[in-house]
């Protein structure tokens, strides 16, 4: 009986120990996952603002890059790739304008395209890749890319969003080839004289040279996809030139007309300068650069990357420049602390 008693008073005292001792108990905050808020706070208040934590399931993130020519920058391409994987979309868009390009040699575009898939390939989140003047400048370029990637104008669906991924070359072959020949023509001049020549040439003075096409084949295709795909949440259209700015446009505006009663937002580039816009009360956003030759006379020439965060029909949209983007040490990865990311070429 005495060890008993002793027994049952020792129980308390222990946990009076305890409690002296200062030993933390958790307190366990149901968030609908595996992963749930534990804390060793007792007390009514509490050092933090609420316990609604932004994890909603059907939340992801991408990114985007833009162009990288014009006159590639060594080394801006390998940093952002870098940085990305510092930041871990989940996956990685761009918006043409890969390579160099403007050329009829097959065994340069195969050199060009695979030192660009070689740098791609490094990163963590599959690249979707878009096509842009540069990358589809003529017939024989648009061979060279049907057989390493397939189409030039696709979409797909992720995590209930659509992405419709556009060509804005897509003229005849005739009409390309002729286009061709006149920036050809427009390049010699602008090695000789500079940047400045160019709205005097036939090519700079020609709609394609800010403009792009889509064709009424293409434009079908997408209607098509967009009818079919009534459930997504939101959908993204990405493309290399502003189809849009056509003064004879006529096949982009029915895949707007598709669009008209969704959420939706546009990303392009080609003018190697940022710009938001709003069409139809949806954001038209143009890229500027990651990598490519920039005009320090046009405002946001800068070198950047694109983060989209999706969640439901809710989208936010965040822009970081190159030259903030560093890792744990405070340096810039992959050799960016001796590059320049805004207009300094």
């Amino acid at each position: 009986m005495q060890h008993t008693r002793f027994f049952i008073v020792a129980i308390p005292l222990l946990l009076v120990l305890q409690a002296c001792s200062g030993i933390e108990h958790k307190h366990q905050i149901d968030t609908g996952d595996s992963n749930s808020f534990q804390h060793g706070v007792s007390t009514q208040a509490r050092p933090w603002t609420h316990e609604s934590f932004d994890n909603d399931h059907d939340k992801f993130t991408f990114a985007l890059f833009s162009d990288l020519t014009g006159g590639e920058r060594e080394g801006v391409f390998k940093v952002a790739i870098a940085q990305l994987n510092l930041l871990r979309p989940e996956l990685i868009l761009s918006v043409g304008d890969l390579i160099e390009g403007g050329t009829t040699d097959r065994a340069q575009l195969e050199n060009e395209w695979s030192s660009f898939d070689l740098r791609a390939d490094r990163a963590r989140a599959p690249v979707f890749y878009t096509g842009g003047n540069h990358d589809l400048t003529n017939p024989e370029m648009w061979a060279v890319w049907g057989e390493r990637y397939g189409p030039r104008y696709y979409h797909f669906i992720y995590r209930d969003t659509l992405f419709l991924v556009m060509d804005t070359e897509d003229n005849t072959a005739e009409f390309q080839s002729e286009l061709s020949r006149i920036r050809d023509e427009a390049i010699v001049i602008i090695d000789r004289q500079g940047w400045d020549a160019l709205p005097d040439t036939a090519y700079g003075k020609s709609t394609e040279r800010k403009s792009g096409r889509i064709s009424a084949e293409q434009a079908a295709y997408f209607r098509r996809v967009i009818s079919n795909s009534r459930d997504v949440e939101h959908t993204f259209v990405v493309m290399h030139k502003p189809a849009w700015q056509r003064p004879d446009e006529e096949n982009f505006a029915t895949v707007e007309a598709a669009l008209q009663d969704r959420p939706y937002t546009v990303f392009y580039g080609h003018e190697h300068a940022y710009l938001h816009e709003q069409r139809f009360g949806r954001d038209y956003i143009r890229l500027g650069t990651t990598g490519g030759v920039q005009n320090p006379a046009k405002d946001m020439a800068i070198d950047h990357v694109t983060l989209v965060t999706v969640s439901g029909s809710s989208v936010d949209i965040a822009n970081l420049r190159m030259s903030g983007i560093f890792d744990k040490t405070g340096q810039i990865p992959a050799g960016g602390e001796d590059l320049c990311f805004e207009s300094c070429n």
